[in-house]
């Protein structure tokens, strides 16, 4: 229980880190594309994770038939993710965008059912759709323009949700052989890999970054990537997909405080109501997840007790 707790603060703190990191990457992403910055982001973020693993786990061991679920791994989540995600911005405006990310807990629940014939209820469902109204509330969002996207558009912005659970439930199952350390570290060794062929030829000349970009690199390098992954693979390993997803829906919320503190944004009324609607509906999905878990775990210890 005291593990399940601590890793609920961490999440909670994840969102927070994540929330700042729209803020930053916006101005970054006005000199580098997007998977340039990305590759500097888990470059610097692996520097920390590379310390964390081996200050703690030194003689972990990778096993070779997992190495294809590590690649799977950063191109789901950490590449395939992304860059879907900035590319739909072409095509689509970026609040549709949210409100479509905001499924990725109701596709999480209905993975968990389909393939692992899990049980939902009600509430949960319910929590769900109430959740995607508030991030829809919290955000402004104009339903009118769903009729006006492009196809294209989303079908990225899709792509992302399924690219970010399937990275979810492989990180999930993964991380049962490993440390949260040693996960992060060959996920992100992975992306780093993959991504070094495209950075080489198309980094921009030093001459274009300023203190300011190159600052917020360093914090989306060692906050977001490093830190944020670190959280995210405990989360997922203690608390499983579909709760960790549920926290993907402070984001709007989160985002939206920083864009208020640090870029002068308003925020009225309507958005403070929608991020209570946020809260809330979360809050009563990841309870009642919790309870079915905790249900679930009490049938598989009787038979042993009756022993």
């Amino acid at each position: 229980m005291k593990e399940k707790r601590t890793a609920f603060i961490m999440m909670c703190g994840l969102v927070c880190l994540w929330g700042l990191d729209y803020v930053l990457a916006k101005n970054a992403l006005g000199i580098l594309k997007p998977m340039c910055l990305l590759f500097l982001k888990y470059s610097v973020g692996f520097i920390l994770v590379a310390i964390v693993k081996f200050s703690q786990d030194r003689k972990s061991i990778v096993r070779v038939k997992d190495i294809p679920f590590f690649i799977l791994c950063s191109i789901t989540g950490e590449i395939l993710y992304f860059t879907c995600e900035y590319t739909a911005m072409d095509y689509i405006p970026v609040s549709l965008i949210t409100i479509i990310l905001a499924f990725v807990p109701a596709v999480s629940i209905l993975i968990e059912r389909i393939v692992f014939k899990k049980k939902f209820t009600a509430k949960m469902a319910l929590g769900t759709i109430i959740c995607i109204l508030g991030v829809a509330i919290v955000i402004g969002a104009d339903f009118r323009e769903l009729l006006q996207g492009r196809f294209i558009g989303y079908l990225l912005a899709f792509g992302a949700v399924l690219s970010w659970n399937a990275y979810n439930f492989i990180t999930a199952n993964v991380s049962r052989h490993y440390t949260g350390a040693t996960m992060t570290f060959n996920q992100l060794l992975c992306t780093i890999l993959i991504l070094l062929p495209y950075a080489l030829h198309n980094m921009p000349e030093t001459e274009s970054f300023t203190p300011g970009i190159i600052g917020g690199i360093i914090y989306l390098g060692l906050g977001s990537a490093g830190m944020g992954y670190l959280i995210l693979v405990r989360g997922l390993k203690v608390l499983g997909p579909t709760i960790s997803a549920m926290f993907s829906n402070f984001l709007p919320v989160t985002a939206t405080f920083f864009g208020w503190l640090f870029l002068g944004e308003s925020i009225g009324a309507v958005q403070i109501v929608g991020g209570v609607i946020v809260i809330i509906s979360s809050c009563v999905v990841i309870k009642e997840k919790g309870k079915m878990e905790e249900q679930s775990d009490d049938r598989k210890i009787k038979p042993d007790d009756v022993d």
